[in-house]
C-alpha cells in the first residue's frame, strides 16, 4: 500500500536502523479501511512479526468468534502482539475484558445517578452487580489459565448468562440506551474472546487436566 513519504515515519526509521546497524525486520501491516471506519479510526499500523501475528489472527478466526473486526482491533496493541504463547495472550484477554468491565461500571453509575423509573433503577441496579461478578470471573480466569483450562473455560462461559440477564432487565424496564447497549456488546464479545482463547488451551494440552 502507498504511503506518502511525509506520513511515514516508519520508513525513515527503518533506514536509519538500516545505515547504524543490522536488525531484524518487523512487517507493518495496515488494517482494512472498512475496518478503521467501523471503530473510528483513521490509520492504523501494527508492528506484526509474522511467527507472532499467527496467535491472534487463529484467536479471531476462532469459531466462537462472532465479531472478528472487534477482535483483531482488541488485539492490536503491542502487548497483544508480544505474547508468545496462548496462556500469555489469554491473560491479556482477561485483563482487557477485566477494564472494559470496569469502564462499563462507570458507565452504569453515571446513568443511575439521573433521575428514572424505579424499574429502570432496579435493572440498573442489576447490571450493576452483574458487572461486578463479570470482574471477579476475569481476574479468577487469569490464575487458572495454566493449572486448570478446563475451569477457566467453564468460568469465562458463566458469564454469558449474566449478561443476557442483565439485558433482559433493561428491556424489560424499557431502559433505551445506546451506550449501555454497546458495552453489553462488547462485554459478549470479550466473553468469547476468553472463551476461545481457553477452548485452545485445553486442546493444547488434552492430557495435562
Amino acid at each position: 500500500m502507498y504511503v506518502p513519504r511525509e506520513r511515514n515515519k516508519v520508513v525513515d526509521r527503518l533506514a536509519k536502523m538500516a545505515s547504524d546497524r543490522n536488525t531484524e525486520v518487523e512487517v507493518f501491516v495496515n488494517f482494512p479501511k472498512e475496518m478503521l471506519d467501523e471503530f473510528g479510526f483513521d490509520e492504523v499500523n501494527v508492528s506484526l512479526p509474522g511467527h507472532l501475528s499467527k496467535l491472534v489472527e487463529n484467536l479471531c478466526n476462532g469459531n466462537v468468534v462472532e465479531n472478528r473486526k472487534f477482535c483483531l482491533k482488541a488485539l492490536s496493541t503491542h502487548k497483544a502482539i508480544a505474547t508468545r504463547d496462548s496462556t500469555q495472550l489469554g491473560t491479556l484477554i482477561m485483563k482487557l475484558g477485566a477494564a472494559n468491565v470496569k469502564a462499563t461500571l462507570n458507565v452504569y453509575d453515571e446513568i443511575t445517578k439521573k433521575p428514572g423509573s424505579p424499574q429502570a433503577l432496579k435493572a440498573l441496579n442489576c447490571c450493576v452487580e452483574t458487572y461486578k461478578y463479570a470482574i471477579l470471573s476475569f481476574e479468577m480466569v487469569s490464575s487458572e489459565l495454566v493449572e486448570g483450562p478446563q475451569t477457566a473455560n467453564y468460568d469465562v462461559a458463566v458469564i454469558g448468562p449474566e449478561i443476557a440477564n442483565c439485558e433482559k432487565e433493561l428491556i424489560d424496564a424499557k431502559v433505551k440506551n445506546p451506550r449501555l447497549l454497546a458495552r453489553n456488546q462488547f462485554m459478549k464479545y470479550y466473553i468469547e474472546m476468553g472463551y476461545e482463547i481457553t477452548s485452545t488451551l485445553e486442546l493444547e494440552n488434552p492430557n495435562e487436566y
